[in-house]
């Protein structure tokens, strides 16, 4: 099989501590480290390209305490991941897409420096949607394209959206089944996985699990 580019909705977390007997933002923590296997998992099994929904637009609404605690978590990932040796050893190319201007300092000029340390790489892409929102995206896309003066196509549009790479399939973790305005425009085409785990449940089987459903579907894009 083809390099496969992939979409994960990492959903479930606080759900996960709150049965634990947690506060329910500690679940984000056991979240975060379940990505330090995934980029192994994603490497063996030929992941070209993923997309991990961690931060919504709607998720500043999110209670104080929570937000800044998870500010603070993606503070600390951010600095791991900027040291991570993989990066270098396998050529992963690092990228934020959202409307990043919105997150603290501190937090922009990590992901600004992990995207230049990276931005030459191209085995594979981790692509972090952080204060991410798919209307948005299509918002602004369409401002910037108006603004450009081409004549209004899907291939034009595409070019100033934050992600232009479709996801062959897209797992959503938690239980719940809609896509929360993740990827609108590049997954008009994916196959979805509702998978009622947890996000940090999430195991090497289950993603071995939608790679051998995908590969047994028939995709027909509208045909």
């Amino acid at each position: 099989m083809k390099g496969l580019n992939i979409g994960i909705i990492l959903d479930g977390n606080r759900r996960f501590a709150k049965r634990l007997m947690k506060e329910p933002w500690k679940g984000h923590q056991y979240g975060s480290q379940k990505l330090e296997s995934l980029m192994e998992w994603c490497r063996e099994f030929n992941i070209k390209e993923l997309t991990l929904y961690c931060l919504s637009l709607e998720n500043f609404n999110r209670p104080k305490k929570e937000f800044e605690y998870l500010m603070k978590l993606f503070k600390k990932e951010a600095t791991k991941l900027k040291q991570d040796s993989r990066l270098d050893k396998y050529q992963i190319k690092v990228r934020f897409v959202g409307k990043t201007e919105l997150l603290d300092q501190e937090l922009q000029d990590l992901g600004n420096e992990i995207q230049e340390k990276t931005k030459n790489y191209s085995n594979y892409v981790i692509n972090f949607a952080i204060a991410y929102g798919g209307r948005q995206e299509l918002i602004q896309a369409i401002k910037k394209l108006k603004e450009s003066g081409q004549k209004i196509t899907e291939e034009n549009l595409k070019q100033f959206l934050w992600l232009t790479n479709e996801p062959d399939f897209i797992i959503r973790t938690g239980g719940e089944k809609r896509t929360s305005n993740f990827l609108p425009w590049q997954a008009t085409y994916s196959e979805w996985f509702f998978l009622d785990k947890m996000w940090p449940e999430f195991e090497k089987e289950d993603l071995q699990m939608c790679i051998q459903q995908f590969s047994d579907r028939q995709r027909r894009f509208g045909e």
